[in-house]
This record gives C-alpha cells, sequence and structure tokens, in this order.
C-alpha cells in the first residue's frame, strides 16, 4: 500500500476484506467482518470478528483507534457488512459507531436475516449519520467473503465445498485400491488448510473404512478444528475409530438412517458423538434432510471429502455449491 497518500477506497476495501478472513473458521456461525476506520486520509483503527461470542468487527476497530491514540470522532468506519442493531452475544455495533462520534460509514454487503437486515443503518442515519453503499466491485468482494453465511441464512443448509483427489486420468485410488496418498505432500497441505476454515468435514462410510481418518486441521498455527461428520447407515465407525481420540478438541456427527440399529448408535453416543437420523425415501432426499439438521446445530460451511459415492449423491441433490480438485499424473 502507498504510505505517501491518502488511501483508495480500493485499498481501504482490500484491507477490511483481508482482515474479515482472519476469522474464517473461527468467527461461524456468525459471518467473518472487517472494519476499517478511516480519517484524514489515514487508516486509524482497525478490527474484525476474531471468534464466535467476541467482539464484532466495528468494536474491535474502535478499540484499536483507542489504543492507537487516535479519536473516531468525525472518521468514516467502511464494514464488510451492515453493522447490527440488536442484542446478541454482544451489544449493537452502530450504537457504538454512533457513540464513538463517527460521521459516515461505508457498508460492503448488507444482512440477510430479518432481525439485523436495515436496522442499523437506520439507527445510524436517525442518530444523523451519513450511511452509503460500497461500489459494485467492492459489494461483489464482500457478497463472497459470506457465501457460508448467506446460504444457512437463506436455506437452512450449509455451503458444501466438494473435495475430490484424482489421477489426471480420472481415477481416484491407486490400482492397488489405495486412496489415501492418490494427493502428494502439497496437496494434503492444501486440504488441512481447507479444513481449518470450514464448520465440518464429511465422509461416508466407504471413506471411513478404507482410510479410519481423523479429518481434523493440522495446520501451523491456532486452527479450530472441524465438526467430522461420517454419513453412515451401518453404522461402520465404532468407538475404538482414531475419531474418538480427540473428540474433546472436534466433534463427531453420525448420520445415521431411520433403519440404523438403536443398539449400535447407542456405544457411539455414549464415546460422544451426536447422532442425527436422516429420514427420507431416497439417497438424496436422506442427504438433503442432514443437511438441513446439520444448519440447525449451527454448522454453516463443509469440506465433503468423501468417496465417489458420497460424491455422487451430493451432486445429484443440487447442494454442492464449489469444488476443489488436485491431481496426481
Amino acid at each position: 500500500m502507498r504510505t505517501d497518500q491518502p488511501p483508495t477506497e480500493t485499498e481501504i476495501w482490500d484491507r477490511a476484506l483481508h482482515l474479515a478472513e482472519r476469522g474464517r473458521g473461527f468467527a461461524s456461525p456468525n459471518p467473518v467482518v472487517g472494519c476499517v476506520i478511516v480519517r484524514g486520509g489515514k487508516m486509524i483503527g482497525e478490527g474484525w470478528h476474531k471468534r464466535h461470542g467476541d467482539l464484532h468487527a466495528e468494536r474491535v476497530a474502535l478499540a484499536d483507534a483507542a489504543e492507537r491514540g487516535n479519536d473516531p470522532s468525525g472518521a468514516t468506519a467502511y464494514v464488510t457488512l451492515e453493522p447490527c442493531a440488536h442484542h446478541g452475544s454482544q451489544p449493537p455495533c452502530a450504537e457504538a459507531l454512533i457513540d464513538a462520534g463517527i460521521t459516515e460509514v461505508v457498508i460492503g454487503y448488507g444482512d440477510p436475516t430479518g432481525k439485523t437486515r436495515g436496522k442499523g443503518p437506520k439507527l445510524l442515519r436517525e442518530a444523523g449519520v451519513k450511511v452509503r453503499d460500497a461500489d459494485a466491485q467492492a459489494i461483489h468482494r464482500c457478497r463472497m467473503l459470506i457465501q457460508d453465511f448467506l446460504k444457512v441464512s437463506a436455506t437452512g443448509r450449509p455451503l458444501i465445498t466438494l473435495k475430490t483427489a484424482m489421477s489426471l486420468d480420472g481415477k481416484v485410488a491407486t490400482k492397488e485400491g489405495d486412496s489415501r496418498w492418490i494427493s502428494g505432500p502439497e496437496s494434503r497441505k492444501l486440504v488441512h488448510s481447507w479444513r481449518a476454515k470450514v464448520d465440518s468435514v464429511a465422509v461416508g462410510s466407504g471413506t471411513f473404512l478404507a482410510d479410519d481418518p481423523r479429518l481434523t486441521a493440522r495446520t501451523e498455527g491456532e486452527a479450530r478444528q472441524p465438526a467430522r461428520v461420517i454419513f453412515d447407515s451401518g453404522p461402520a465407525v465404532t468407538p475404538d475409530a482414531a475419531l474418538f481420540e480427540d473428540i474433546d478438541e472436534a466433534p463427531v456427527v453420525i448420520v445415521a438412517s431411520p433403519s440404523t440399529p438403536t443398539e449400535k448408535l447407542e456405544p457411539l453416543r455414549e464415546a460422544g458423538a451426536r447422532i442425527l437420523v436422516s429420514r427420507g425415501t431416497g439417497a438424496v432426499e436422506r442427504f438433503v434432510e442432514a443437511l438441513t439438521q446439520l444448519g440447525e446445530i449451527g454448522i454453516a460451511s463443509m469440506l465433503l471429502e468423501g468417496g465417489p459415492t458420497l460424491a455422487g449423491v451430493a451432486i445429484a441433490s443440487g447442494e454442492v455449491d464449489r469444488w476443489k480438485s488436485s491431481s496426481l499424473p
């Protein structure tokens, strides 16, 4: 960024979006949000929603300005998502901006939820604060930033990213039938970084039986572990699976069917797993029902790592939103 002249609005949004991304994997089920406060052509405070239950981005940015010895009165706040006006785990951000003497708020994207939509901007305007929307490019970037929050708000189901690893000839396992290491070290490192940024990682019983995976995010630095979701009507999972060795850090959710024997599910429940029973007339209907139940327990995003059977069901359901792949020659 240039230091010899005031930042452009594009540069300000670059910073706000970068800050927001720091909350990925920690803020959910809240959306990631970034805020930059500008006065006199300088960024005098910044912040992001660091973790669910913690201060929201606007209040963090105001606190940052104070710590730097900067007075935010008369400043402009750039926020990737409209400030809230309701009391939740934190007090309203719109009130904090008003109390701090902010005179203009630029909003990257509007909140889609009924309890918030439009109320923050209305409160700001009533207090004499100028409110305007960002330019079209920034609005698009801010919308893309919270695709998980937008989908679960609109449908009740999490944003699904389908991850596949395959050889260049389209195979998902070696000729010996081994699928675990078809990807190289670089790909596996990338997958762990993806896991650290979602609420859940999911596989089917076939993948579980083949690999006995932990499905945790093993990355450098701090990471919030995703819930491990197993679509398993058998069930194939047993309490001695690797999943249960670190269940205190990463929850385990078993998605069963109505025909799954109760006596086989009870040991899993006793071992700490959450059991969801998904009903429906076919695999696709049961998959969608399971997603709805997962959304209800606060899961807004999922990295689907299952094999071809689960992937086929997910694609057929129309619920796959993104696809990530790595190839091996």
